[in-house]
């Protein structure tokens, strides 16, 4: 789907409204999932596996089904049998259906410390969690693995006695028929890459590890669950997709999708966190059983211990340039963990590891492997940041051995519009290089940088943006405002974005569009919101939406005018026009005026569409960051920070500038402060947030952004999503600012006080 690209100024394009659910939000009267109080309500908790490996011999529920006030308990063999071959309806890659099953609740063994076996219902939490205690489960231990590289060994405990590794790609060699933990192989390859080693000048290798990080959001995931007389099931669900929770909740108890209705309630942050289903089947099961609704809730630690996080990360990159700068080779092997069950990002790790960049010979080799650790879940450009810091390190090493200015070799080797990837597939037009040169020339970047123990580092970041099916609906007010009925749960901004080009497209300001978010009853199937697709799927449904009501407002004036459709004209600021009257004055209705004699002229109008754009455009940023590292302490304190990203086209700036900041925010907890501090036997030692250091407002300075605006040719109004990227490039940036303020190249993510302090004293020992 290709659009025309609008050349001129925009009326409501490039503003900065209010957002629409801002009041609401800032008094506390929006409503979050944990919200919900039903009459008759019983509260929900879940028994969770103490150990990371274990047969599961025996559940008995006798004493916690006689302690007063429980009503249900529910174990696995409460769940529906399924097919060893089925799939589920869960977005995304295709899921084996007993994978998603025993994802929700464990069933012969335990996979993962945390992993649900159990969960009961009572009339007060407090007694429901005492029940928990009564609920007897026999273990039998098996040994765990937690370590990607380990779990890779073929001496590693095995999780799936049936898992095989799929062979992604034809240049991949299959591994044999035998149980494994590695349950995915891909390659994709271009050139000849041994060629090109042969031809370098330089060449740079280096190997580096990423800890698993969870996205911190602040709302925990919850559920609550209510069935009707006539068998109909509704939920409510911190959730970033309405539908996505309704088709895997239907997978999993195998109801048609028309039985089931979730409920639109605000969502207090997610990341890609909560794009999966943990908590809605074990409500709709224990309300099923008890009769009455029933609400489950997360604690901090089950939020860590239970749901997903980003994959830890084993890399290895290794790049050959000629002496002029030009890259010849470039050679990537990933390996992702999986948490228990197969499905790690890695396919964004791949796509993005040398996507900014025109390389002729380069191969990319990747491994999706299991361990005995919780499913891990998208996080903002998914996999990408781990696939991209060790290039983006390297690339800046390559600059120093080669005496040349890290941006300039950049510049020198920047992929542009119809720039081959590995994969295959070519750009079409992309800012890559704008973004580029934007940070060469930015003031920043000529400064001088002065003092003991400072340093300063760049690196690109890249995501590929998503589409998708969009569903929305529009009506017509007498009052001159536009009703927008949407399907996407709203995380970032996308009412105000979507509301604003609906807006633009009529010519209306963009307080005359409402934009209100229903349930799965009340719009079409409407795809997560994830990926930064909404507001370039939801904007195309949005431009479609204008066009139509545009369309059928022609066609209502000339009736009124009784005048041929074709005489009749809208104009781009909301201005109908038609041919002159008897006296020969122009005819001509202000949309307001025209909403006003709707109901007498046949009626409101309303339209709905449903879109699948594939239009998506690739996005590049540009991190720069000036830091200074305090050898007594380890402590790395950022100085300055600029973010430089090409968004298309800003549709709200504030929020493209909120977005970038999150994910700077992000991105430097990653690089310095954020892990997963296991123990051998897979046990978190810092689920909680005291001890899972996120940085805070007192960690980081005021982020300078630049937005680059190249327009993407797939959407009318030159949309791509921005999101993703500003995560990507802080791990590289601020892993070469380091080596530059001390003279250490750290490999291994989160680079912390205590690992610089090690660094520093190791000859002291």
């Amino acid at each position: 789907m290709v659009a025309p690209q609008k050349e001129k100024e925009f009326k409501v394009i490039g503003t900065r409204p209010i957002r629409p659910d801002g009041t609401d939000k800032v008094t506390g009267r929006a409503p979050y999932g944990a919200d919900i109080h039903l009459t008759g309500m019983l509260h929900g908790k879940v028994k969770r596996s103490p150990h990371a490996h274990a047969l599961i011999k025996r559940i008995d529920a006798t004493r916690a089904l006689a302690l007063e006030g429980v009503r249900a308990v529910i174990t696995r063999a409460d769940f529906p049998e399924v097919a060893s071959g089925a799939t589920s309806d869960e977005e995304g890659p295709v899921t084996p259906l007993p994978f998603l099953m025993d994802r929700v609740m464990a069933s012969k063994k335990a996979l993962f410390r945390g992993h649900a076996v159990a969960a009961v219902c009572a009339t007060d939490p407090h007694i429901a969690e005492d029940a928990l205690d009564l609920i007897e489960v026999d273990y039998e231990v098996l040994p765990a693995v937690v370590d990607v590289r380990e779990a890779m060994l073929d001496v590693a405990p095995i999780l799936h006695d049936d898992l095989r590794t799929r062979e992604v790609s034809p240049l991949a060699t299959a591994r044999g028929d035998k149980p494994t933990n590695i349950a995915a192989h891909r390659q994709l390859s271009r050139g000849d890459v041994e060629q090109g080693f042969a031809e370098a000048d330089v060449v740079v290798e280096r190997e580096f590890q990423t800890s698993r990080y969870h996205q911190g959001y602040i709302e925990p995931q919850n559920a609550t669950a209510l069935w009707n007389k006539d068998g109909h099931l509704t939920l409510w669900a911190s959730t970033q997709g309405l539908f996505g929770v309704r088709n895997s909740v239907a997978s999993l108890l195998q109801l048609p999708v028309s039985q089931i209705t979730v409920k639109e309630m605000e969502i207090g942050g997610g990341f890609g966190g909560k794009l999966g289903v943990y908590l809605e089947p074990l409500a709709a099961l224990l309300a099923r059983k008890s009769g009455r609704p029933v609400k489950l809730t997360m604690s901090r630690e089950e939020v860590f211990e239970a749901t997903g996080p980003t994959s830890a990360t084993y890399s290895r990159v290794k790049i050959g340039a000629k002496k002029d700068g030009r890259i010849v080779a470039a050679d990537a092997y990933l390996a992702y963990e999986a948490g228990a069950y197969p499905g790690s990002p890695l396919g964004g790790g791949m796509n993005g590891v040398f996507a900014p960049y025109d390389i002729a010979n380069q191969r990319i080799e990747g491994y999706d492997v299991v361990v005995n650790l919780s499913k891990t879940a998208a996080y903002r450009a998914p996999g990408t940041p781990a696939g991209m810091l060790p290039t983006e390190a390297v690339i800046n090493e390559l600059a120093e051995r080669l005496g040349m200015d890290p941006m300039e070799l950049r510049l020198k080797n920047a992929v542009a519009e119809g720039g081959e990837r590995a994969n295959g597939q070519r750009f079409r037009r992309i800012g890559n290089r704008e973004v580029m040169e934007a940070v060469r020339d930015h003031p920043h970047y000529r400064s001088e940088l002065q003092g003991e123990n400072r340093g300063r580092g760049v690196a690109m970041g890249f995501w590929g943006n998503g589409g998708g099916e969009s569903s929305s609906s529009a009506s017509i007010n007498a009052d001159g405002t536009v009703s927008l009925v949407l399907g996407s749960v709203d995380i970032g901004g996308t009412r105000a974005s979507l509301a604003m080009q609906l807006a633009e497209t009529l010519g209306l300001p963009g307080e005359a569009v409402l934009p209100r978010i229903v349930d799965t009853d009340s719009v079409g199937f409407t795809a997560n919101t994830g990926g930064s697709r909404t507001t370039f799927a939801g904007g195309w449904a949005a431009y479609d939406l204008g066009l139509a009501i545009r369309a059928k407002l022609v066609e209502r004036a000339a009736k009124i005018w009784e005048c041929d459709v074709a005489a009749v004209t809208y104009a781009d600021d909301g201005v109908i026009h038609g041919p002159k009257d008897g006296e020969g004055t122009p005819r001509r209705f202000s949309f307001k005026d025209l909403a006003a004699r709707l109901p007498r002229s046949g009626g409101t109008i309303e339209v709905g569409v449903n879109v699948t754009p594939s239009g998506a455009g690739p996005a590049f940023a540009a991190h720069l960051v000036d830091l200074e590292v305090d050898p007594d302490t380890g402590k790395v304190t950022i100085l300055r920070y600029t973010a430089i990203q090409d968004v298309g086209k800003a549709i709200h700036p504030s929020y493209v500038e909120g977005q970038i900041h999150g994910g700077v925010a992000q991105g430097i907890g990653m690089a310095l402060s954020e892990e997963y501090y296991l123990d051998a036997s897979g046990r978190q030692l810092n689920a909680s947030f005291l001890d899972y250091r996120m940085p805070t407002a007192l960690d980081l300075p005021m982020i300078e952004t630049v937005l680059v605006e190249v327009p993407n040719p797939g959407h009318p109004y030159g949309v791509r999503g921005v999101g993703e990227v500003p995560i990507v490039p802080p791990l590289a940036a601020i892993q070469t600012a380091i080596y530059n303020a001390i003279g250490v190249r750290f490999t291994k993510l989160p680079i912390t006080p205590r690992v610089v302090l090690d660094e520093l004293l190791k000859d002291e020992a």
